[in-house]
């Protein structure tokens, strides 16, 4: 059994593909135990969507997302991408109002893709929009893509993340800005 850790530093684990569309199912009772077993405190999970905010040592979060990796397939017995975030990088995201000045409307999602260390350069010039204005990419660093996408125009959420894929690489995940905001509460 591992040491446990030092509860000093909070961290959201954003994970990639679990619970979507009834794919790779994993309780978040399950989730929780999980992360729990590999020493870490302070767990708790944020709607069934694979959203993990504990507590660590500060470490190189490239190491600690391996770590977290690499349990979760000993645990759960298939790979599971971990996009990790301190929770100041969160509050810092936050803070700089990504979406700032759109109107917000029963059709429109806005969404953050986060995107893992080396993810590639897109072939997109951003911001951009799709030519009904269906999707549009409003910025992107090197660690998060901020989107909009517009259901009343004709596409739906899984072809804006086909979009953000094809562009950026399949190693990212996305999660609705209302998610995000409730992972800082």
């Amino acid at each position: 059994m591992q040491q446990p850790r030092r509860n000093n530093f909070h961290y959201v684990a954003f994970l990639r593909g679990i619970n979507v569309g009834g794919h790779a199912v994993i309780k978040m009772t399950d989730l929780k135990a999980a992360f729990e077993g590999m020493g870490f405190k302070d767990v708790r999970t944020v709607l069934a969507s694979g959203n993990v905010i504990f507590t660590a040592r500060p470490d190189d979060e490239k190491a600690l997302s391996a770590e977290i990796g690499s349990g979760l397939e000993k645990a759960f017995k298939r790979n599971i991408g971990v996009l990790l975030r301190s929770r100041d990088a969160l509050e810092q995201l936050r803070s700089s109002e990504p979406f700032k000045g759109i109107e917000i409307t029963p059709s429109i999602r806005l969404y953050v893709t986060f995107l893992s260390q080396g993810s590639r350069t897109p072939a997109i010039t951003i911001p951009y929009a799709t030519t009904r204005q269906e999707l549009r990419i409003l910025g992107a660093t090197v660690t998060e893509v901020f989107s909009v996408v517009d259901l009343e125009k004709g596409i739906g959420t899984t072809e804006a993340m086909t979009v953000l894929e094809m562009e950026f690489g399949s190693d990212l995940t996305t999660r609705n800005w209302n998610t995000v905001l409730k992972v800082l509460m």
